[in-house]
Formats: C-alpha cells, structure tokens, sequence
C-alpha cells in the first residue's frame, strides 16, 4: 500500500488472513499504517474500544493477578511477568514498584486502547493494548494462564467506550525539542560534576537544551567513553556470568519506562537479535539497530554511579543498564569493573 492510499479496514483483515505468521508491526509497516490501526480494524470482531487512561487501568490492574508487561521502541522490546504491588497514580507521571514490574508512566501519551482476543489454537490470547496519537504501542499487558479471566472480562466491559469504530486515523507527533548547539563542554561539565542524583540528569539536559547523545559526545572521557561495537552483548553476558550480580535494564518510550531490576542468566543470541530468556525477565534488543554505545559516570551522594547507554542511528536512545543498587548505598565494585572492562571503541568521539 501507498502513503496515498491506505487500506480500508476489511483490507487490513484480508493481508492479516493472508499473511498469519508476520507479527503485527510487520504487517503494519508493509500496510504503511500504524499498528492501531492494525489492532483497530478487528474492532466488533475480536477487538473491543476502551477507554485509553492509564490511571484507571492502575485503579484495577491488580484484579488480574498475574500478567506480562511488555514496553517496547523501535529496537528493543522488555517483558516482565508478575503482579502488581505497590502503585502510585498522580496526574501527569504515575508509577509502579515492585519485584518485578517498575514502570514510570507518561499519562498524557496514551490515547488509545483495546482488548484483544487472539486465537491461539484451542486457546485464546487476551490482552490490554495502549497506544499514542500517532497509533504507535505504548504499553500492552497480556494475560498468563495464571490470570484471572473473568476479573478481565469485568474491567473491559468497564472500560468499554462508546467509540467503537474499525476506523483510525494517526496524528503527527511532533517533537517539541529545541537544542542549543553552543552549549559548550566546560558548560556541561560544570552542572554534570554537580549532580547528587542521578533523576537530575533530564532536567540538566533540559536546562541546557542538549541532547543525550551530544552530550556524552562532548563531557568529556572521564565521564563518558563510547564503547566498541558488540560492547552491550559482551556486557548482558558479563552480567550472566557474575554470580549474584544485579542489574537494571530500562526500555522506554515516549509513554512509558520499564525497568528489570535483578540478575539476568539465560542469553541468548538469534539473528540480529540478543535476547535474555529468564523466568520472569525476557528482553529482546536488535544488536544491528546500536549506532553508538556509551560508558557513562555520574556523580551521586551515594558515589560516581556507572551506566551502559545505547543510540540508534537516529541519535534516540534505545536501552540502559545499571547496576542494581539501594538509595543510600554506592554502586557494587563488580558492576563498575564490569562496564570499565568493556572493549573501548578505537578512536573516541569524545572531547
């Protein structure tokens, strides 16, 4: 399909029938639609309209016991299986925290949302989906088999909108970024030397209007080191090897940030992908889609605070890792060696 001529939705279940194996963003980008608007043209059929706020899905999420969380970008997706515990609603940024889902909420970004039912066989797939104006995933949560399914069918009859067409039309999402390309690098250096916490960091970007990735570009080598091609892999595979070694590992995007926090095991290596397979944990990031990665310190009250950050060819980030600390306590020796005995790239692009 062309940019001029989108499909109608009876179109869109015909290519979908025609093609049952591709996964839905491939569907979508060969339609050159959205993937809402994949989702949306089952409406009435197998995809119900509801409504898209993520803090009445907090109000009720733990009803269902026992989900997947799963928050994704264009190279990296993040799944975590568990339950909900601890969840604090606010107006703009609301969170979660627990064992195993950690995510920081962006409520104004989700417009859209649907329950969907996929066959599977003999059994059906059950899921929340959410997504922004431009028809992008934001979030999705799918039921496990130790899911209560009636307390499902309840929130989505709840949640029912009176919307119900198979029609979607995207909005451009526009970035409202405004970068100062003066900012210099003693500039920088001076406000990052005096950070005590590491959330300071946006806000310091913010303040001088640079981007991420420019800015450990220019902060100089004691703070930041690009690191050599195939650096995250040999990272996630360091981590598995360290016994009792936790991390943090963040996937985001515009709506969302979900965060595994623990150790990582099993990974594995499939096509461009490198994936971690853990009981609870499953990640999946597209090695060819890193541009540039970085080693980055920054300074704390609890001591300098290590990270591994990854850039797509675009300048966006993809994935951070941490390692796993508490509020008060410094980072663990061997995480900082770990990340510290990466291979560096041959000639770093820093100042």
């Amino acid at each position: 399909m062309t940019e001029s001529k989108k499909p109608t939705p009876a179109e869109i279940r015909a290519y979908r029938a025609e093609n049952p194996k591709l996964r839905e963003r491939d569907l979508a980008a060969n339609l050159c639609i959205s993937e809402a608007a994949l989702v949306a043209a089952e409406t009435g059929l197998t995809v119900t309209r509801i409504d898209a706020s993520p803090n009445r899905l907090l109000e009720r999420v733990k009803e269902l016991g026992e989900v997947m969380a799963l928050t994704r970008n264009e190279s990296a997706v993040h799944e975590k299986i568990g339950v909900f515990e601890t969840i604090k609603i606010s107006e703009m940024v609301s969170l979660t925290l627990g064992e195993n889902m950690d995510m920081r909420i962006f409520n104004k970004v989700w417009a859209y949302g649907f329950a969907v039912t996929k066959k599977d066989g003999e059994q059906e797939r059950l899921s929340l989906q959410y997504f922004d104006k431009a028809g992008d995933a934001v979030f999705k949560l799918h039921l496990r088999p130790a899911s209560d399914v009636d307390a499902y069918r309840v929130i989505v009859a709840d949640f029912r909108i009176e919307d119900q067409s198979q029609e979607f039309v995207a909005e451009e999402i526009t970035s409202n970024d405004d970068f100062d390309p003066d900012v210099t690098s003693e500039t920088l250096r001076e406000h990052w030397s005096q950070m005590t916490d590491t959330h300071q960091f946006f806000g310091m970007l913010k303040k001088l209007k640079i981007a991420r990735q420019t800015a450990v570009r220019i902060v100089g080598d004691d703070y930041a080191w690009q690191l050599a091609p195939g650096a995250v892999t040999e990272m996630l595979n360091g981590a598995a090897a360290t016994e009792g070694l936790p991390i943090m590992v963040f996937v985001a995007n515009r709506g969302m940030v979900q965060i595994h926090g623990g150790p990582v095991s099993n990974i594995q290596a499939m096509g461009p992908w490198i994936n971690v397979l853990d009981p609870s944990f499953h990640l999946h990031l597209r090695q060819d889609h890193i541009a540039e990665a970085w080693a980055v310190r920054k300074p704390t009250s609890d001591g300098t605070v290590t990270s591994v950050e990854a850039f797509n060819a675009k300048g966006e980030l993809i994935i951070q890792f941490f390692g796993k600390r508490q509020e008060g306590s410094g980072e663990r020796e061997a995480w900082r060696s770990l990340v510290e005995n990466l291979p560096r790239a041959d000639a770093s692009v820093a100042a």
